[in-house]
């Protein structure tokens, strides 16, 4: 998975032996930061083109149909930086912070790294985007949020949906084969005594087709009913795989009903 596969890239020279007991957490939270801006500016320079252009800014829009991606970037933005909070929030947290402050800094450091993508697209053929900025800013303020309040992570996820498409090259912004939805879990709801009920969940999705390549765009809002995948491991003992379930949908594992223009679907 694209967005998992980022964050490991981010995190991965923080595991390295020794890291842990050489350093106190302040520095250790300064280290992650510094390795996260780096991958980034490597990554946007090998593949964004990073700082080939003058400054620019661009007008992107938001959601209507003719913007480039029809919004589904937007909602990647929010994602990224939603996610890329917990991941660190709970990596600091693991370092000694508390709940809270891990939480804290997490934000900042997600919002940090996202913003720093959107500077280095200003020096490209992208543009900065101040649309992408306000989405960076939304999806790390609401990770504080979820990880900071029990009571509504219990009931509210916001996860992506993949289909690994390997002839693309960049696949961090593969839209064509991506969808952004959030679940409502019944299991997080003290009114729902039946068992089995606990298993189900409501999902509101967005995504959007044919952008890639501007022939038959359609832009997709969908209502379904799915299996909570995380409560099934968890009763598994299955612990991380639990968690990783919270912020990834596997496909066909719900039925939807989508509405595009002017049409509706009943699909797996």
């Amino acid at each position: 998975m694209r967005y998992i596969l980022l964050i490991c890239i981010l995190l991965y020279p923080l595991t390295v032996s020794g890291f842990d007991t050489d350093f106190s957490k302040e520095e250790k939270v300064v280290m992650t930061n510094i390795a996260g801006l780096a991958a980034v500016t490597a990554w946007g320079v090998a593949n964004w083109n990073y700082f080939g252009n003058s400054p620019s800014r661009a007008n992107e829009g938001w959601f209507s149909e003719n913007t480039k991606e029809g919004g589904a970037d937007k909602l990647a933005h929010f994602y990224l930086s939603y996610t890329l909070s917990h991941a660190l929030g709970s990596l600091y947290e693991n370092w000694g912070y508390s709940h809270r402050k891990g939480a804290l800094l997490g934000s900042w450091s997600s919002f940090g790294i996202m913003s720093l993508m959107e500077i280095g697209d200003s020096f490209s053929s992208y543009g900065f985007s101040s649309e992408d900025f306000i989405m960076n800013c939304i999806g790390s303020i609401a990770g504080y949020f979820l990880y900071t309040s029990p009571e509504l992570s219990r009931k509210i996820d916001f996860r992506v949906e993949y289909i690994p498409n390997f002839d693309s090259v960049d696949f961090f912004t593969d839209y064509e084969h991506s969808k952004y939805l959030m679940a409502l879990k019944l299991d997080g709801f003290d009114c729902v005594k039946k068992k089995y009920l606990k298993y189900l969940e409501l999902h509101v999705g967005y995504y959007t087709r044919g952008y890639s390549n501007g022939i038959d765009k359609k832009r997709n809002i969908y209502v379904g009913v799915g299996i909570n995948l995380s409560k099934i491991f968890n009763d598994l003992s299955m612990k991380k795989i639990s968690k990783i379930a919270n912020y990834i949908q596997l496909p066909y594992t719900y039925i939807s009903i989508k509405k595009n223009l002017n049409t509706y679907s009943i699909q797996p």
